[in-house]
């Protein structure tokens, strides 16, 4: 009952990971007159309700455009197998000049196994997720941000908030979910007025996936070969929405799990 300021930071993501009950229960508890203040990078409309619910006559700010990309970093796409990635993520290590460079991946286990993959390959590497004690991602991202580790791996959640300068290459490994999550990964890099290389990696059964984030970027992304040694390409042909589809549907659980389902 003594709670003056409630802050919601990252309020998009507490939304995507299922916080959504427990913020309306402890906002239940607090008094009618505070100041409620609500940080995002993104606006989808969920988050614009759940403003709507829980503030009243609020002010908008927008420091940046929704979900744009920095001008400064330059956008690359490698179609491939599947399989093909571990050595393709090797080779443009090794062919990149690199500072410090950010891999995602979508899971934990796949994080800890890029880590592996690239460690056998002559490329140390560390990552961080969910399964990593505090201690430990401390540990780890003090070395990415003195330099004595230049490759660290990651998952969505794990590299919320991350602010490390000097990162000179963002990686998809794997695809987001969500399109506006790709704009979160590729943000890494290019900061403080520097430029930055971003590179996502496609498997045929993620094209159509990548197609829903060029059109919320407005524009296509850049594809460029992979290389030779690696085998040939599959041929890019994602299917396009039909206008008036309903567009973009937020995640809302497993697929054929419990009646719910998830959209990408």
């Amino acid at each position: 009952d003594q709670v003056a300021i409630l802050v919601l930071d990252e309020a998009d993501r507490m939304l995507d990971m299922g916080f959504i009950r427990h913020i309306r229960k402890i906002v239940q508890m607090l008094p009618q007159k505070r100041q409620t203040l609500f940080f995002s990078a993104t606006m989808p409309k969920e988050i614009t309700q759940l403003a709507e619910s829980m503030l009243k006559d609020p002010e908008r700010v927008s420091v940046t455009p929704e979900s744009t990309t920095v001008e400064r970093i330059a956008q690359r796409v490698i179609l491939t197998e599947k399989s093909a990635k571990p050595g393709l993520l090797v080779e443009v290590i090794k062919s990149e000049t690199i500072d410090r460079v950010l891999v995602f991946t979508r899971t934990k286990h796949g994080a800890d196994k890029v880590v592996r993959q690239l460690e056998s390959s002559g490329l140390p590497a560390a990552a961080i997720h969910g399964n990593k004690s505090q201690n430990q991602r401390e540990r780890v991202l003090a070395q990415f941000r003195d330099g004595s580790l230049r490759i660290l791996i990651a998952t969505d959640i794990a590299a919320r908030g991350i602010d490390v300068p000097g990162i000179s290459h963002v990686i998809n490994f794997d695809l987001p979910n969500i399109p506006e999550r790709y704009v979160h990964r590729i943000g890494r890099t290019a900061r403080a007025a520097t430029d930055g290389t971003a590179y996502t990696f496609i498997a045929p059964k993620e094209q159509n996936r990548f197609a829903r984030i060029e059109q919320l970027l407005g524009h296509e992304v850049t594809k460029v070969p992979v290389p030779a040694e690696l085998g040939p390409a599959p041929e890019y042909k994602p299917k396009m929405r039909k206008p008036g589809g309903g567009g973009e549907k937020p995640a809302g659980g497993n697929r054929k799990s419990g009646g719910k389902r998830r959209y990408y």
